[in-house]
């Protein structure tokens, strides 16, 4: 399958594989990206989504971003309505997802590292948007996206030159990337922070991440009023109930999303 999707526990992994075109976009890709993202959003076991790149003959790579070849043919292939370039880049979503990124990340494949909440990568990763060598605009989130996790001049740079090779211990240094890990294992350690994610109340990431994402930039009465609704929300769930519980009994929570 272009993309697999496997369930484990309360995390849905999403692998593009296409490893003979280093996992690039095509019309398969993005709308097995959309699919697996429908299964994650619909089911109410699955918690946490993570995105990543199965390894080809030559090593590991995350996504070579567009296929060149068949954006020729088929230049609005790549794209879907509901979730724009791979099926993901404008895709509204309520659960977090992390991108576990072992190898290259380049173009599309950066874009869709951005568009994902949470960044786990090796240290064989790297990351850029070189679509102005081919004089394309990285029109998938990287233009906008970038200068938001990363310094102004650094992204504008990176988008100016068309650079293919900013590394993923730079990227952990200056805050975009959250866990950096050896090779091969940026996969294990997404599942570890995923793992992190999903000991907690479900109903109150998916709020926590709602509120963070759509108050970030607005004036604090905005923040302030959708705090106060976020917790309102959470006061008639049987989680709610379950958490104080728990905490009176000195125990682990058994967290329903509900």
């Amino acid at each position: 399958m272009t993309v697999e999707y496997e369930k484990q526990g309360n995390i849905g992994i999403i692998t593009i594989n296409r490893p003979e075109a280093r996992n690039a976009v095509n019309r398969a890709v993005a709308t097995g990206i959309e699919s697996a993202i429908d299964q994650i959003e619909e089911d109410p076991e699955v918690w946490v989504g993570i995105l990543t790149g199965a390894r080809t003959e030559k090593g590991y790579i995350f996504c070579a971003g567009a296929d060149l070849k068949e954006m020729s043919t088929d230049p609005g292939g790549m794209s879907t309505k509901k979730g724009g370039f791979g099926g993901y880049v404008q895709r509204e979503r309520t659960k977090p997802v992390i991108a576990a990124v072992d190898g290259p990340a380049l173009a599309g494949g950066t874009e869709l590292a951005l568009a994902s909440d949470l960044l786990v990568a090796s240290r064989a990763a790297k990351f850029g948007i070189p679509e102005v060598k081919r004089n394309l605009v990285a029109a998938a989130g990287g233009l906008f996206r970038l200068p938001r996790v990363l310094p102004r001049n650094i992204a504008l740079e990176l988008a100016l030159t068309g650079a293919l090779d900013f590394p993923a211990d730079r990227a952990y240094d200056l805050g975009w990337v959250n866990r950096l890990c050896d090779e091969g294992e940026a996969l294990e350690t997404a599942k570890g922070l995923a793992a992190e994610i999903c000991a907690n109340a479900p109903l109150a990431v998916a709020e926590s991440r709602k509120i963070m994402i759509e108050a970030t930039d607005q004036p604090d009465e905005v923040g302030w009023q959708m705090s106060n609704e976020g917790i309102a929300k959470m006061f008639g769930t049987e989680d709610f109930n379950e958490g104080l519980t728990a905490f009176i009994e000195k125990r682990d929570p058994i967290w329903k999303g509900r």
